[in-house]
């Protein structure tokens, strides 16, 4: 007697994150690893909503580093420990994907809107 085993399976919308972007760097032997340096990220939201920053820094990953609104004014803040480089990234404010308004440096991506440019020295 054959056992038939009914399955199911659910779509899942899925998002494509931009493309990660990091300038290679180039490692020595014997060479002291690079300093990081603490790099604070803020952008203004709706008080009470759900932000991260994503970027080549954390794979693109949307919920890996949740900024902070501390004094409630909606001012949302992390700092990330960087070592020297130039690193895209974006907002990601409630779900949507968005650019940092306040960086003047930017690129386009693969999904032709902007990403956000952090240099770190």
């Amino acid at each position: 007697m054959k056992k038939t085993v009914k399955t199911t399976t659910k779509k899942v919308a899925a998002v494509k994150a931009p493309k990660a972007v990091v300038e290679p760097k180039v490692k020595v032997a014997g060479e002291p690893k690079a300093k990081t340096q603490r790099v604070t990220f803020s952008v203004r939201a709706k008080e009470g909503s759900k932000v991260f920053v994503a970027g080549a820094f954390n794979d693109w990953d949307p919920t890996a580093k949740q900024l902070l609104d501390k004094k409630s004014e909606g001012l949302y803040t992390a700092t990330i420990n960087l070592e020297p480089g130039s690193y895209q990234y974006k907002f990601v404010i409630d779900g949507i994907w968005c650019a940092d308004p306040e960086c003047t440096d930017w690129v386009h991506n693969d999904h032709g809107t902007l990403n956000s440019v952090k240099n770190v020295v």
